[in-house]
Formats: structure tokens, sequence, C-alpha cells
């Protein structure tokens, strides 16, 4: 069964949430997870290939980060999938060990008429005042500064945000905060905040489908969504001052100085890295699992299939613009499986292929 990973995408976005199966009807081998819609692309491209390969399936819910920490805190899932990195004390209270899987970034989409990708500019302190809904209209002359060779219509801006806990939201307001000491003080960053203006949807599946059909929208979605499903992406004025388009170099460059080494519990967050060529909205998708699990052996499966993911996974990554791993990051992974995950009798449920 081949994955059409752009129909995939187009038709969670109809659903309140949404779930990958490889083979549709999960088995009992099968690995089971939950959380976040910012690596779900990836995830439905290497399920495929590795359900091919070893005919063990991955069951998915694209739930969000939220939803993905409530479930494997709750232990109703093998795994959980967050964008947000839980911090080493959240990750000791509960039980927990976390390890990143790629890289990528969030983008900014909008819904134009006339207006291709990355012809629009955005600085971070005029995203910020266009989701706090300062600025309303598309020809506001905060607008009009970065882009002074584009015709911007006197037309009102749909803000679209999403609408249920969200690893991307964590990344998208940890940026803007961080630009903007109003949208700090105000609105804050976390998976969930309170939106001054905007519509709600749910997960990135929903915020593309509602800028794709809405007329002078705004949203942010991880850039795979935006590829996938051909939506108008900006430019963006980064840390440096260089206004640069979302692309794998760019998020490369801005993981390129994370020092995951001494990141304690792999916690690392990407935003508004310097460098010229930094994209300014990046970030990390993490799986998390528990360190003595209840089903060691559903684990062990899981830790199979991730470290599969590492080894014959790159070029897929890269083909939808994640960023893998870097080898050195993947051997501390490793290690730290074989430390943290222990069964009932103290040994490491997965010894590695």
């Amino acid at each position: 069964m081949k994955l059409d990973l752009t129909r995939l995408i187009a038709a969670a976005a109809l659903f309140s949430s949404a779930a990958l199966a490889v083979p549709t009807l999960a088995s009992a081998g099968d690995i089971s997870g939950a959380g976040a819609t910012f690596p779900y692309p990836i995830y439905a491209k290497w399920a495929d290939a590795y359900h091919k390969e070893t005919g063990v399936g991955l069951n998915y819910q694209s739930i969000g980060s939220g939803g993905g920490i409530k479930q494997i805190e709750a232990n109703t899932v093998t795994f959980g999938a967050s964008d947000m990195p839980l911090k080493p004390d959240d990750l000791e209270k509960n039980g927990l060990t976390q390890f990143p899987t790629v890289m990528g970034g969030i983008v900014p989409v909008v819904n134009l008429e006339g207006v291709k990708p990355g012809e629009i500019v955005l600085d971070g302190q005029t995203l910020a005042d266009i989701f706090q809904g300062k600025i309303t209209n598309w020809n506001d002359p905060a607008i009009q500064k970065h882009n002074p060779s584009v015709k911007l219509p006197d037309q009102a801006i749909a803000v679209v945000h999403r609408s249920d806990g969200s690893g991307t939201t964590f990344i998208f307001s940890t940026y803007l905060s961080g630009v903007s000491s109003d949208w700090k003080s105000t609105v804050g960053a976390n998976t969930a905040v309170q939106w001054p203006v905007g519509i709600g949807a749910k997960g990135n599946e929903g915020v593309a489908g509602n800028v794709a059909q809405t007329g002078g929208s705004i949203g942010y979605v991880e850039y795979a969504y935006a590829k996938q499903n051909n939506l108008t992406y900006t430019k963006m004025v980064n840390k440096d001052g260089h206004a640069i388009d979302p692309t794998a170099d760019a998020f490369q460059a801005a993981a390129s100085n994370a020092d995951w080494a001494n990141a304690k519990g792999f916690y690392m967050i990407l935003t508004d890295e310097p460098g010229a060529k930094s994209w300014p909205i990046s970030g990390a998708t993490f799986i998390l699992v528990h360190k003595q699990p209840k089903d060691p052996a559903a684990v062990a499966e899981a830790l199979k299939f991730f470290d599969w993911a590492y080894k014959s996974g790159d070029q897929m990554a890269q083909d939808l613009a994640y960023i893998p791993l870097p080898d050195s990051l993947v051997e501390l992974i490793k290690k730290s499986w074989a430390e943290n995950v222990k069964g009932a009798d103290g040994k490491p449920v997965y010894a590695g292929m």
C-alpha cells in the first residue's frame, strides 16, 4: 500500500484529529503513538517504508503535542510525541525520557490573491502585532514598509491559529515572546495561549486547510504542510536582519549551533538563532517514552522503528524539508535509551539493531 501524503494531509484537515495506520487495520504487533502534528508527514512516510520492509505498522494519532503528552502520561500509548520538549524536572516527575527525531521550521502562510510564495516579507514584531490584532489590514504601513514593491490589498487580515494544545504553537509563541516584549507580557509562550484575535483550527492540518479556504488569512504551520498544500509562505527577517525563505538550508543553519551534548534531557529550543542564513522559527520534535514501561516489548519495537528511521530515513526527511539529526546526536540518543529505558530486570529494553 502506498500512502499519498498530499491526499492524507488534505483529508486529515477535514477531521478534528488525524490518525495514521499502516496497515489500515492495526495488528497486535503494531506500534502505537500519539501527539504532535508537526512531524506527521515524515512519520507517515517512514511508516509506509518501514511497513513494507518489516510488516510492522505504526498506529499514530496526530492530535497535537498537548494530547500526546497527556496520553503518554496516562500510559495509553507506547510513545507520545511533542514539539515542546519537557523540562528535565517534568520528565523526572512523570518517569519519562525524551529524544528528538528531526528538526524543521514553522512558517507563516497567507492567502492573498496574486501573491506568490516568498513574495511578502515580515519581521517578528510585525508578525506579533498581526497575531495580537494590532495590525488588522494587509495594506497597513508596518507591512508595507517591508514590502515596498508589493501591491498589498486593502483587505482585512483573518488570523488563523491552533485551537488544540500544540508544540507548533509553543515554538511559534516562544519566537514571538522573544521578539515582542508586549507579546511576552500579555500572551506568553505555551502549547496553548489565550489568543487575542483570530479563529482556531485543530492541528497543522486544520490550520493549513483553513488558510487555503479563507481569503485574506494568515496562519502558521510546519513547513511540510505549506509545501504539500501549495500554500503561500512569507519570507522572515531573521535575527541578523536578513530576509530569507524557509528552506532546508535555513533550518539547518538555525540548528547548526545547538549544543545537544550539554542539553539535559535533550531540552532544546531553537527559535531566533543567530546567523545570516538562519530561519528564525525553527525547532526539533520529540518522542516521549516511559523509563520503566508497562509493556517493554512494545517500547522496544518503537525504539527499533526510530533506530531504523535514523539509519534509513534521512533522505525521506530531507524530501519534506525536515533536517535529519547529526550522527553524533543519534549516538547520544541511543546511549540514552540504554541508560534510561529499562525493564523490570534492570536491563535495557532495546539493545540496538
